[in-house]
Formats: structure tokens, C-alpha cells, sequence
């Protein structure tokens, strides 16, 4: 597991107004609903983010982070994954995640990802027009594996994300990956490198950053130890959606 209830996303560089926020329930192409939390920056904007959640679901964390992404001036879009298994509800410290991992289906994940960024590109006079992914742990792997989707996104970031898990899409990825990787993690750097070397062979950008002294879910403003490494993956992020987003 990767954040608890306690946890909270850090604050980006540069922060703006987001006064539009809430919940939301998305439609997959299976005609499975699903919960989402959806958050608008104030200015306008043509960038938009699906955040993609460790194994517990949609709980606090994604739900503030898709408000810092807002703050930050990306449209943005939390998904919760277990709507099939467990239906829509809170995803708190107590839910048995573990059971609806298991029946996970990666091609429903993709579904749901549409959804979401079919949402997005709907705005108000199409103002989205550059939708990207953010996933975290499970949800990192899960993420870059969107870039193999075929949904047409501008790019795929993830955070503690273990390659073993996504590393039979290579050869069909189309979008940038940004890897953010801890160097205390249990999963080990050299087969996060090593992964993104092999998506750099088949032409397609894979940008690595390493924080050598930063466990397992360092991004977390409550550890203050990590304040650096969180500041740098923020301005990390944005400058990669900068960098791709379509003209």
C-alpha cells in the first residue's frame, strides 16, 4: 500500500485558484460505472491529467491531488478502479483492496482511462486538448502502461512504478513516458533503467529521474525529510506536460 489516510499529496511550485472540484461518476465502455473526482484550475487551461490510484482506490490522497494538479493549472480526473468488484463507494483505510486487486483486468483499467479522458476532451468548447496519465505504485505501472492503450494521450508519468508489470507492452507504446523512481524502494533502480532503456529502443521517449535517498511513497508532504525530492517530481511533471502538450 502506498499512501494511508494520514498522507497528503505536496503542494506544487505554482499554485492558482480551483474552486471547482467534486464528485463525479464516469461510464465505461463496458457500461460499468465507476467513482471520480474531478478538479478545474480557475485559469484557463488545455491540459488535462487522469490520476491513476495505488491499490486502494480513490481515497483522500488522489482526491487532494486532483486539486493540487488544478492549483498547478491542469484540468484533472481521479479514477477509482474497483467499480466492476465493488461498486462505487469510500475507498478508506478498512477497504479489503486486496480482494479487488486481484480481480483487476488491465484492459478494463484502459476502458476506464477512456472514459475519464473522454471526459476531459469534453469540456466546455474542447479546451482540453492534451490529456495525460499520473499513477502511483500499482497505478505508476498501470499508467505507463496507457502509453500501449492506444487513447491517443500526450504522455504517461509514473511514480514507484515496477516494470515486470508492464514490460510485455513495449513494443506497442506511442506516448513519452516520465519514470520517477525512489532509490530506497523495494523495487530495485537498475530494472526501472533497464526498462526505460528498452522503451527508448523502439524510438519512443522514456525520461528517468532517480532520488537516491527517497523511500516508497516519498510524495507525501508529511515526510519533510523528502521536501526536495517532492518539489522536483512536481516541477518534473509539469515541465514534461509543458513539453508535449498539443499545439
Amino acid at each position: 500500500m502506498c499512501f494511508g489516510d494520514r498522507a497528503r499529496p505536496p503542494l506544487p511550485p505554482v499554485r492558482g485558484g480551483a474552486t471547482d472540484h467534486g464528485d463525479l461518476v464516469l461510464r465505461s465502455a463496458d457500461g460499468t460505472e465507476l467513482g471520480a473526482y474531478y478538479a478545474h484550475p480557475d485559469a484557463p487551461s488545455n491540459a488535462g491529467m487522469v490520476v491513476m490510484p495505488d491499490v486502494r482506490g480513490l481515497h483522500q490522497f488522489y482526491k487532494e491531488l486532483a486539486r493540487r494538479f488544478a492549483e498547478a493549472g491542469v484540468h484533472s480526473i481521479a479514477i477509482d478502479y474497483f467499480g466492476r468488484t465493488a461498486g462505487i463507494g469510500p475507498r478508506t483505510d478498512d477497504f479489503p483492496y486486496r480482494e479487488h486487486v486481484d480481480k483487476l483486468e488491465p484492459r478494463r483499467v484502459s476502458e476506464d482511462v477512456a472514459a475519464a479522458g473522454d471526459w476531459l476532451r469534453s469540456l466546455a468548447n474542447g479546451t482540453v486538448r492534451s490529456v495525460f496519465t499520473v499513477g502511483f505504485c500499482m497505478g505508476g505501472a498501470l499508467s505507463w502502461a496507457q502509453s500501449a492503450a492506444g487513447l491517443g494521450l500526450s504522455g504517461c508519468v509514473g511514480f514507484y512504478g515496477m516494470p515486470s508489470r508492464v514490460a510485455d507492452r513495449i513494443g506497442a507504446m506511442e506516448a513519452p513516458l516520465l519514470l520517477l523512481a525512489a532509490g530506497q524502494d523495494f523495487t530495485p533502480v537498475a530494472d526501472v533503467e533497464k526498462f526505460a532503456e528498452q522503451v527508448r529502443a523502439t524510438g519512443v521517449e522514456a525520461e528517468l529521474h532517480v532520488y537516491p535517498d527517497a523511500p516508497h511513497s516519498f510524495f507525501d508532504r508529511s515526510f519533510a525529510e523528502h521536501g526536495d525530492a517532492c518539489d522536483d517530481a512536481w516541477r518534473r511533471i509539469l515541465d514534461f506536460v509543458e513539453r508535449h502538450l498539443q499545439a
